[in-house]
């Protein structure tokens, strides 16, 4: 049997009349190169880098029920002694109230920010707006982004704020229920715990705290996705979430 090949060489668009629309001079291919990324290419792209603050405004003061946190300094080694480079160092979720607003207003109850100039908090992992001020970067978010005030290095010691809860992370299944040891990467990421602490409960619409269901001590299930993690220095696992993250207690 003959057999043709047919080759780059071998094809030309003078070839081929009744496929005008396919000649090179016609064809039109977006705006991008590679290692360029241009804004034809990614219209929507948009990167955002800390709002710098220039040296002659002296002070930042928080409006309503915003916060003014000054952002704890990323680790720089592990325990060991190892030297982390900037790309490893773990972004902090902590740092110090340095200004507060003046609250804000339920029906005709005047509600006080739940924390303190001076306070060490923890707060959610993408709340806020990163400003950069005086040479240092700070954290201008909402008093409900708070989770928590920590005054020592040790997790454990969270005091929940508002509707918050700290759980301590019942261990993975180390092997399957034939017997099979599991991996690290194969371990199911388990939503059981035990609560450590809650806080004092959210507002209602007069301004008075609901106390919340759940008590220090309950072993609860919660939802899988839900929270901020935390690793304890004793290796254990906490998370703290919502108590509307929570969705049973297990007896």
């Amino acid at each position: 049997m003959a057999t043709s090949q047919l080759t780059a060489s071998s094809i030309s668009t003078r070839n081929l009349p009744s496929f005008e629309g396919f000649r090179p001079s016609a064809l039109q291919f977006p705006s991008v190169r590679i290692g360029t990324l241009t804004r034809r290419s990614f219209p929507s792209l948009v990167v955002k880098a800390a709002t710098v603050v220039a040296p002659k405004h002296t002070t930042v003061k928080p409006l309503g029920d915003r916060v003014l946190v000054k952002i704890k300094d990323a680790e720089e080694k592990t325990e060991g002694g190892i030297l982390l480079p900037a790309t490893a160092q773990t972004k902090p979720q902590g740092g110090e109230v340095v200004a507060v607003g003046d609250g804000k207003s339920l029906g005709k109850t005047k509600v006080d920010i739940s924390v303190k100039t001076g306070a060490q908090v923890v707060y959610s992992k993408y709340a806020g707006t990163e400003v950069e001020f005086n040479g240092s970067k700070h954290l201008i978010l909402k008093d409900d982004d708070i989770i928590g005030i920590l005054e020592t290095d040790e997790v454990k010691d969270l005091k929940p704020l508002n509707d918050r809860v700290l759980i301590k992370v019942a261990e993975a299944e180390e092997k399957t229920a034939g017997g099979l040891l599991l991996t690290e990467a194969t371990k199911e990421k388990p939503s059981i715990g035990t609560v450590i602490a809650v806080g004092p409960g959210p507002l209602d619409e007069e301004g008075n705290r609901k106390p919340l269901s759940i008590a220090p001590g309950n072993t609860v299930l919660y939802s899988k996705y839900a929270g901020n993690d935390f690793k304890g220095k004793d290796g254990s696992n906490y998370i703290a979430l919502r108590a509307s993250d929570v969705m049973a207690i297990l007896t």
